[in-house]
């Protein structure tokens, strides 16, 4: 199945802790089926001292979450379905990603 949010798009939670916040995607892991979004999903990970941090401790961290529990922003920052229509410009057709909610091409 494909996902249908790419990176640097902006969604919104819409269950779990962080209900309703909306952020950016920073990474997509097809294989999971997860998304890593900006300042969503913030857990503290304990970490041993090494060559980049030598001191250790407590670092505070964006952990990834599930697709299915996100929705795309469309222009207006209303949550929406992802759809799918082809657009001729020229001798090309190309295939771009609509909002449900007003049909305008993400």
């Amino acid at each position: 199945m494909k996902i249908k949010i790419k990176k640097n798009d902006t969604v919104m939670v819409i269950t779990g802790d962080d209900k309703g916040k909306s952020g950016r995607v920073l990474d997509v892991n097809t294989k999971k089926k997860t998304v890593l979004i900006e300042g969503i999903n913030i857990h503290i990970k304990h970490q041993r001292p090494n060559q980049r941090n030598q001191q250790g401790g407590r670092t505070s961290m964006e952990f990834p979450v599930h697709y299915s529990n996100v929705m795309l922003l469309d222009s207006d920052k209303n949550p929406t379905r992802v759809g799918f229509a082809r657009e001729t410009k020229g001798n090309r057709t190309q295939v771009v990603r609509i909002a449900k909610t007003n049909g305008k091409a993400i």
